[in-house]
């Protein structure tokens, strides 16, 4: 697992233990997504502001097919929150920072 600015990098090795406690966000998505690009900035903002009571991550699908074929992911961005290893939310596409907090603080 590696961080750059605010947001964990995940790997097929690390992502159950990753997820596994507390509350994390994590964005699947893909190099080529105009929309994942566009989403980047938004997510490190959110980090920031939810740092010390949630993470947020990235996974490549490219890199991770057999983690986005268990999620059952066809659309990136899809953002998934997980709640000690368990989804409890999920939003495909775009969304501004302030809606991404708002999901966060709800399962906080």
């Amino acid at each position: 697992m590696t961080e750059t600015d605010e947001i964990v990098h995940l790997e097929e090795e690390n992502f159950d233990s990753a997820i596994a406690s507390g509350v994390t966000l994590v964005d699947f998505s893909a190099e080529w997504c105009g929309p994942c690009r566009a989403l980047a900035p938004i997510l490190e903002e959110v980090a920031k502001e939810v740092q010390g009571r949630a993470v947020v991550a990235e996974l490549d699908i490219d890199v991770c097919q057999a983690t986005t074929a268990k999620y059952q992911v066809t659309s990136v961005p899809t953002l998934i929150l997980f709640k000690d290893g368990e989804e409890v939310d999920r939003v495909v596409g775009l969304r501004d920072g302030g809606t991404l907090v708002n999901l966060i603080n709800f399962h906080v």
